[in-house]
């Protein structure tokens, strides 16, 4: 079974990172993970794209943590378990320090992890297929990567616990109606509709640039982020060290 590639393709000042794992769902593992940091590096260098798209292939978007690294995290070492988590954690961490603004498009499915990487976008624009599914408590797993912060963030208050403590999904309409997205769109127009977004982003790649970072250091405060991440990585630890419940 295949892990998931990640692909670039830029196009009149538009970068598009595309999950592909056919195989898992679009799953990140330690390598993908590490491959989408070096796709953010790209795009960052390139002057000129002024935005960056983040999709699934197939019909979802990302399906979260590859099952079979948490599982070998489940028997690692604390140290292992640590540097194990940031390997993943990071790599949404980096689309959300872009130098470019961010759009995802969740054209599906977005699945515990797979949600920190839709949240660390600038903007979703979802299917209205798509659905937000937490998952994390659903499999006796705390939420790391700063989840429950990034729901809030985004949907409130009341979205994070919903999704993160309750493990109710968020179908595209809740999702546009509580901020968590900007719009839905039928699957078969959301890249017309994403492109159709970024226009202006993508014409002036300077402007992008500098409206992205003023962004990201007044409005979305990643510092919260950070503080986030420590806090929910203690628990999340803790949760991968238990037995593990029959079901």
């Amino acid at each position: 079974m295949g892990g998931t590639r990640i692909d670039v393709a830029v196009a009149d000042g538009i970068a598009w990172i595309t999950l592909d794992g056919p195989d898992t769902r679009n799953a990140l593992d330690a390598r993908s993970a590490s491959d989408l940091i070096t796709a953010c590096d790209d795009v960052d260098a390139d002057r000129t794209v002024g935005v960056a798209v983040v999709i699934g292939a197939g019909r979802g978007f990302c399906s979260g943590a590859d099952t079979a690294a948490l599982n070998r995290l489940r028997k690692a070492r604390p140290d292992e378990v640590y540097d194990g988590l940031d390997d993943l954690y990071r790599a949404f961490r980096r689309i959300g320090a872009m130098a470019v603004p961010t759009v995802a498009a969740v054209n599906g499915a977005a699945v515990g992890a797979g949600v920190n990487l839709a949240l660390a976008a600038d903007l979703r624009i979802v299917a209205d297929s798509a659905t937000f599914i937490s998952g994390f408590a659903a499999i006796g797993l705390h939420p790391g990567g700063g989840h429950l912060h990034l729901l809030a963030r985004s949907g409130g208050t009341g979205v994070a616990a919903a999704a993160g403590v309750f493990v109710q999904p968020v179908p595209a309409a809740v999702a546009v109606a509580s901020g968590l997205a900007w719009t839905a769109v039928p699957v078969d127009q959301l890249r017309d509709t994403v492109s159709r977004t970024v226009t202006h982003l993508a014409a002036d790649p300077e402007l992008a640039r500098a409206l992205a970072a003023t962004l990201h250091r007044t409005v979305t405060n990643p510092a919260a982020w950070d503080q986030a991440v420590e806090i929910e990585r203690a628990r999340q630890m803790w949760s991968l060290s238990r037995p593990r419940k029959e079901s």
